[in-house]
């Protein structure tokens, strides 16, 4: 009985050791406890919307990638399948700031593969529309149906002749599938939640201001309708222009430019040198083609990655090709896939090192940058306080339906080097903020603090968003200005400077004229 109480006190007294131990260990933050969370939006795996408990804080950022990404997880990532919760940082300010304007970038969303593999069945994949297939989501029965009013819409040759949905029972190349429709869906619907509180749009809004462009390929366009209709569901068709864009580079009338093709060819030499040094890529593809029965040249040019992540990204066994004679046959594996991958990842990383393509990139994006201060500064202009406004009002909203093409150099020139390379349906996303008026009484409590604030009336600023985070004080033009605390957003003049001037810096130029045609040192 006496051995019994020893050991039920000894029971007791340990307990009560661990719990006080456990409670000095979170008081010294050696083991994390819940933080002080709001409530933020994100998009619920069934097409609606939810709301997330994250850390309560004015400003993201990403998390560094410290270790080597695994080629399969990150391809994973890439695919982008829309089965899972997604937060989003976009509307968020500090209080009674107005938002002035949103400008959007997408790449279009999921797609069959632009290149077949000799000797291989080609993916099976359906690209129809069905409410009745995954993935799906709320809002594409009625997406379908608003679709077969476009004809009432007003389209930029040649968009016209464009299909406004993905139609094939078999997919054609480079074909916009269903998850790709449901991806754009679902970011339009999360952005028509970030920022309804702010009366962005308003209900009666005008033509002249919403702007949507895209280039001419079936997969951007039918992107960019879906996201168009998840963020303004059942829009009036009469009211929108569609624009075409002839260049992947949106470069408009601004697109010539020969130190950025020098730039681009030398960038691709780096390359290919790059994956000629690679041993086990090469011996990789030399076992690949021997499975097919290919010469190794033959299926190098046929792309094979792009196929074998159409397989992944669906769930799909990679392809096989019959056994032979020669003793060729059998499937391709995981493991060349990853080996693929890894050699594509370490391209990235030598691709920043060599600094070529960050210079190739300044000169592709600058036109696309350009537009958008312009149009961020009329915005600006039309929302000062005793000014006539403008009949039908600024472009308050500007939807962008692009290709990886397009977002991985904008990404560059921002100096975003360390962002991932844009999965299907990414977003960049650009907002004009405006601080609220300071009244008589606020000055006179802000006079009494020790810690002043250095925002003044109606002063704008400028946020950036890659895929729902806030990378803002991670570009070029405000990453020294990330430890302002009193601050809490970027001013929109250092972007301004940054596209009209700072940019070519890095080519020893100060304007994009001089940079693209000074002649070759």
């Amino acid at each position: 009985m006496l051995a019994r109480n020893r050991f039920l006190l000894l029971v007791v007294v340990g307990g009560a050791a661990l719990a006080i131990i456990s409670l000095s260990l979170q008081f010294l933050n050696l083991i994390p406890i819940t933080p002080v969370v709001e409530e933020r939006p994100f998009q619920a795996a069934n097409g609606g919307v939810g709301v997330a408990q994250g850390k309560s804080r004015k400003r993201v950022f990403p998390v560094p990638h410290t270790q080597e990404p695994d080629p399969i997880s990150e391809a994973y990532g890439y695919c982008n399948t829309p089965n899972r919760t997604e937060q989003a940082w976009e509307g968020h300010s500090p209080a009674d700031y107005k938002l002035l304007s949103v400008q959007v970038m997408i790449r279009h969303g999921d797609r069959y593969p632009l290149y077949s593999i000799p000797k291989t069945k080609r993916p099976t994949i359906d690209c129809t529309l069905s409410v009745s297939r995954k993935p799906s989501h709320s809002l594409l029965k009625s997406f379908i149906s608003h679709m077969g009013q476009g004809g009432r819409g007003h389209w930029e040759s040649p968009l016209s002749s464009v299909p406004r949905l993905p139609n094939h029972s078999a997919c054609e190349m480079g074909e916009l599938t269903q998850t790709g429709v449901v991806q754009h869906l679902r970011n339009g619907q999360i952005l028509h939640q970030a920022y309804k509180r702010h009366n962005l749009l308003p209900s009666n809004w005008s033509p002249r201001q919403v702007w949507v462009e895209t280039t001419g390929k079936s997969r951007t366009l039918q992107s960019g309708l879906a996201f168009l209709y998840g963020f303004l569901a059942d829009f009036d068709w009469t009211k929108l222009t569609v624009r075409h864009q002839w260049s992947t580079l949106f470069c408009g009338s601004a697109c010539d430019c020969p130190a950025r093709n020098r730039y681009l060819e030398e960038e691709q030499r780096r390359q290919y040198r790059l994956r000629v040094a690679d041993t086990e890529l090469e011996r990789t593809y030399v076992e690949m083609a021997r499975t097919l029965g290919l010469p190794t040249r033959q299926l190098r040019a046929a792309n094979p990655i792009d196929s074998l992540l159409c397989h992944l990204c669906h769930g799909l066994s990679f392809p096989c090709a019959p056994m032979a004679d020669s003793g060729s046959g059998g499937c391709l594996t995981m493991a060349q896939f990853a080996v693929i991958r890894r050699q594509q990842l370490d391209d990235e990383v030598d691709r920043r090192k060599a600094g070529l393509y960050h210079k190739y990139a300044i000169l592709a994006a600058y036109p696309y940058l350009n537009r958008t201060a312009t149009k961020m500064e009329r915005v600006a202009k039309g929302s000062e306080a005793g000014r006539q406004p403008r009949a039908g009002g600024e472009e308050v909203f500007t939807l962008s339906s692009a290709h990886d093409v397009t977002m991985a150099p904008l990404l560059s020139a921002l100096g975003l080097e360390e962002a991932r390379f844009p999965r299907f349906a990414a977003r960049v996303v650009f907002e004009l903020w405006k601080s609220p008026p300071v009244t008589q009484g606020q000055s006179k409590k802000r006079a009494g603090k020790a810690v002043k604030s250095k925002v003044k009336d109606g002063e704008l600023f400028i946020r950036v968003l890659y895929n729902g985070e806030d990378v803002t004080f991670h570009t070029t033009f405000c990453h020294s200005h990330g430890g302002h605390a009193n601050q809490p957003l970027c001013p929109l003049k250092n972007f301004l400077s940054f596209v009209r001037r700072d940019m070519f810096s890095v080519i020893n130029a100060t304007s994009y004229q001089e940079a693209c045609y000074r002649r070759a040192g």
